[in-house]
C-alpha cells in the first residue's frame, strides 16, 4: 500500500486538493449515499463498532482490544470481526494465530486473534453469525463503519488528535472516507486518541451533535525495558512517525529510524538491510505489534528479521472508563431485554 499524500494532512486544502475536489466531491456524494443504506443483517448479539472517519492509523485496533477487555470485565464473551485487510482470506474464517498468516488474514486478525475469538469476513453478516454460532455474546467489529451490511448497535469513532481530520476533504483530494456529516451522524461516540490539538474542531463539532466524547491514550507495555541498548525503530504502519515519537517520548535511545507504508510487507532485500544496518551500527530491531505480525511465518532474510525484532507494544487506556464500562452494560441489557420480547 502506497503512503498518503502529504498534502492531505496539511491544516488546509492545497491547489492539488482543489483540483481533485471534483472527484472526491462524486466520491464523497456515492460514499454518503452507501453509508445510508439499510443494514442486510441485525446479530442475535450486540454489535459495536469501532471506525474512523479518515484513512490511515487512528488507533482503531487498539481501540477494539479495549472494548474487549472492558466488555469482559461486565461478565461478557468478546469476539471480533475484522475484514482482514492486507490478508487474501474472504471468510467467513475463525483466524487461527497459530497456524494462519498474516498474508491470509491480515496483521490486525492475528492481533485481535491473541486477544479473543475473531473471524475475518469480507460479508460481515456472515462473519457476525458465525461469532454468534460459536459463543461470543458481545461482538466488536474493528473497522467496518463505512460497511452497511451489517446493523451497528453502537459506533466509537477514533481520530488521531496530532492529525485530526487533515484538510477535511474527501478521497482523493484528502484523507476523509466519506462527507464528515453524514459519518458524524452515524458516529455515536468521539474517541480522541492522544494529547494533541487537530482534533478539536472536530471535537466541537461531535459535542455540538450531541456525541459522546471520550479521551484515550496509548501507553507502554514496558518503558524501562526500552532503554537500554541503542534502537534501529522500523514501522509499515499509517503514521510511521507516531510510532518513533512514542519511543522518543519514553526516552529510549533511538538511532535510526526506517519508515514504510502502512501494511507494508517487507522483501528479502529490505529484510538485509534492515539487518546489517543493525548489525553494523549494533543496534536493537525495535518494530510494531502489527509489524511484527505480517512477518509471522516468513523464511529466509524475512524470518530471521522476524526472529530478531521485538514489538515495542502498547496498550489503549480510557481516561473515563467507568463510562465506557456503563455503555457497553447499558447496550448488552438493552439487546437481551429485545431479545426476550
Amino acid at each position: 500500500m502506497r503512503a498518503a499524500p502529504s498534502f492531505w494532512w496539511r491544516a488546509k486544502p492545497g491547489p492539488i486538493s482543489w483540483a481533485l475536489a471534483p472527484i472526491a466531491g462524486a466520491y464523497g456524494l456515492a460514499a454518503g449515499m452507501m453509508m445510508r443504506r439499510k443494514p442486510r443483517l441485525k446479530a442475535s448479539v450486540p454489535v459495536v463498532c469501532v471506525g474512523n472517519f479518515v484513512v490511515g492509523g487512528a488507533g482503531k485496533t487498539p481501540t477494539a482490544l479495549a472494548l474487549a477487555r472492558i466488555a469482559r470485565s461486565c461478565g461478557l464473551q468478546p469476539g471480533f470481526l475484522t475484514r482482514g485487510y492486507g490478508g487474501n482470506e474472504r471468510g467467513p474464517l475463525v483466524v487461527d494465530p497459530e497456524s494462519h498468516s498474516s498474508e491470509r488474514v491480515g496483521d490486525e486478525a492475528l492481533l485481535l486473534a491473541a486477544a479473543a475469538p475473531t473471524v475475518v469476513a469480507h460479508d460481515r453478516p456472515a462473519g457476525a453469525t458465525l461469532l454468534a454460532d460459536g459463543g461470543v455474546d458481545f461482538i466488536v467489529m474493528d473497522d467496518g463503519f463505512q460497511n452497511p451490511s451489517l446493523a451497528k448497535d453502537l459506533v466509537f469513532a477514533a481520530v488521531d488528535s496530532d492529525v485530526g481530520l487533515g484538510n477535511r476533504m474527501v478521497l482523493p483530494a484528502g484523507p476523509m472516507r466519506a462527507p464528515l456529516g453524514v459519518q458524524l451522524r452515524l458516529a455515536d461516540a468521539l474517541v480522541v486518541v492522544g494529547g494533541g490539538e487537530a482534533a478539536d474542531p472536530l471535537v466541537r463539532a461531535a459535542a455540538r451533535a450531541g456525541r459522546a466524547i471520550l479521551h484515550a491514550r496509548l501507553k507502554p507495555v514496558r518503558v524501562r525495558a526500552w532503554r537500554k541498548t541503542p534502537i534501529l525503530a522500523y514501522a509499515g504502519i499509517g503514521r510511521p512517525e507516531k510510532f518513533f515519537a512514542s519511543l522518543a517520548d519514553i526516552k529510549a535511545p533511538v538511532a535510526k529510524t526506517m519508515a514504510f507504508a502502512d501494511h507494508h510487507r517487507y522483501t528479502e532485500v529490505e529484510a538485509e538491510r534492515l539487518i546489517a544496518h543493525a548489525d553494523a551500527a549494533g543496534l536493537r530491531l525495535v518494530t510494531t505489534e502489527k509489524d511484527l505480525a505480517r512477518l509471522t511465518g516468513a523464511g529466509g532474510a524475512a524470518g530471521r528479521l522476524r526472529d530478531r525484532s521485538e514489538a515495542f507494544a502498547v496498550t489503549l487506556e480510557f481516561e473515563n472508563s467507568v463510562a465506557v464500562a456503563e455503555m457497553v452494560g447499558a447496550l448488552a441489557r438493552n439487546v437481551d431485554i429485545a431479545a426476550r420480547r
